[in-house]
C-alpha cells in the first residue's frame, strides 16, 4: 500500500498501468483504522492485479474535493483514469470483496 498525495495523484492513480483501490483517510479517523487492515489483506492477495493506495484527506483536501469525499473512510477504484466503483464507510471484508472482484 503506497501513499497518494494531491501532487502525486494524476501520475500514481489516473496514468496507473493498473487498476488503483484509493482509500481516502485520516488519522483521527476510527473507522478508517478498521479499514486499513483489510485492504492491506487484499494488497497481498492480489499478486499485482490491482494496486491499493491511501490518500490522508487531512493533507490532500484537493483531491477529496475533486471525488465528492464528504465522508470516510471512503474507497474508489480507479481504472484507466476513471473512477470505476466507489464504497463510502467502513464495510467487512467480504463487502470490499465482492465490490472488488471485477478487478481481482
Amino acid at each position: 500500500m503506497f501513499e497518494v498525495t494531491d501532487e502525486t495523484f494524476d501520475r500514481d492513480v489516473l496514468h496507473a498501468d493498473t487498476p488503483i483501490v484509493l482509500d481516502f483517510w485520516a488519522p483521527w479517523c476510527g473507522p478508517c483504522k478498521a479499514v486499513e487492515p483489510i485492504l492491506a489483506q487484499l494488497a497481498t492477495e492480489t499478486n499485482g492485479k490491482v494496486e491499493f493506495a491511501k490518500l490522508n484527506i487531512d493533507e490532500n483536501p484537493l483531491t477529496a474535493a475533486r471525488y465528492g469525499v464528504l465522508s470516510i473512510p471512503t474507497t474508489i477504484v480507479f481504472d484507466g483514469g476513471e473512477a470505476r466503483e466507489t464504497l463510502v464507510g467502513a464495510r467487512p471484508r467480504k463487502h470490499y470483496e465482492r465490490v472488488l472482484e471485477p478487478w481481482l
